[in-house]
């Protein structure tokens, strides 16, 4: 059986022109488990999951995924993802259900699991209605959906309860919560929150790791210098 890391990084590097947006860090996540990324705006939490959803190509270390380097082998990759980025990644002019439709054509999935999709986060009955017309926490919804639609194995969650109340919030708790059975990396606004769904803490200040651990080993007062 192979027992090699679902996401491993060795001592990524990411530049963007003079800036260092992350520097040597390194972090192994078995199958099943979820990373939590914790720090504040501009540590390099987004870039990183750019950089793992193969959106962004690192400038330096190793970065692999299922078992895939990449960027090499991003094109082996990409169809086992499910990304909710702060983009949502949905046409505006078409309805979320035509986006969804669109995305399963694309994957070869049958139209009836838009429909269970659609019907789990409670978006069945505004569907049909152009994204552009929809609350940013029904266009969530549909984000969410578009990410869980061909079950992938590894989920990538830039806060994804941004803008959820807590009643669409159990809706799709079981599409991309613990219930999700996939490996998955998450960051959030609410630090403890991350860090009780966390089986592994990657916490980065200035791009750099400042903390790599369990979540019952990370301190208030490390909490508190990654968020100073």
């Amino acid at each position: 059986m192979d027992q090699r890391p679902v996401i491993e990084l060795r001592g990524l590097v990411r530049h963007f022109g003079e800036r260092t947006a992350l520097r040597d860090v390194s972090v192994s996540v078995p199958a099943g488990a979820t990373l939590a990324i914790l720090g504040r705006n501009g540590a390099g939490k987004s870039t990183l999951l750019r950089i793992l959803a193969t959106l962004l190509r690192p400038h330096g270390g190793e970065v692999a995924v299922l078992g895939e380097p990449l960027p090499r082998r991003a094109f082996a990759v990409r169809g086992r993802l499910g990304l909710v980025a702060h983009d949502p990644l949905l046409y505006r002019d078409l309805s979320g259900r035509e986006n969804l439709r669109y995305h399963a054509q694309l994957r070869g999935l049958e139209m009836g699991r838009v429909e269970e999709v659609l019907e789990a986060v409670g978006m069945a009955r505004r569907a049909d209605d152009p994204v552009r017309l929809l609350s940013r926490g029904m266009v969530q919804r549909l984000a969410v959906c578009r990410a869980v639609l061909h079950e992938p194995q590894v989920l990538l969650l830039d806060e994804p309860r941004a803008n959820l109340d807590p009643a669409a919030g159990e809706l799709v708790e079981p599409l991309i919560g613990r219930a999700s059975s996939a490996t998955r990396v998450i960051t959030g606004h609410d630090p403890a929150a991350a860090v009780a769904e966390a089986d592994l803490v990657l916490g980065l200040r200035e791009g750099r790791a400042a903390f790599v651990g369990e979540p019952g080993k990370i301190s208030d007062r490390i909490l508190r210098e990654l968020y100073a």
